[in-house]
């Protein structure tokens, strides 16, 4: 596991993680990205994170690609940064099924 990127040791970019951390639920959240993000950036993510979920769920990358509109590059990127990366992406998956789990409850 790679570490964590020294960039976050350094403002403005450690107040993105305390902006983020101090959020208050969902809709917050939500308020909170829509303001900072364009809605092309909100895809983007959203699109990374599915392909993410795909990708440890062991879909074809052709599959990916088609349900996210994402390219090949950026799914192999993806790929990589799930077995070789700081350990984001697992966390952001468990997230997603401890959401999806308490959604479906």
């Amino acid at each position: 596991m790679r570490p964590v990127d020294k960039i976050w040791e350094q403002q403005p970019a450690a107040s993105i993680v305390q902006v983020l951390c101090a959020v208050d639920g969902e809709a917050e959240m939500q308020r909170v990205l829509q303001d900072v993000l364009t809605k092309q950036e909100i895809t983007e993510i959203s699109s990374r994170l599915e392909a993410a979920k795909m990708l440890a769920d062991g879909s074809k990358y052709t599959d990916i690609a088609k349900k996210t509109k994402l390219s090949s590059r950026t799914i192999a990127r993806i790929s990589d940064w799930l077995k070789n990366g700081c350990g984001g992406y697992a966390i952001a998956i468990k997230a997603m099924a401890d959401s999806d789990s308490e959604h479906h409850s």
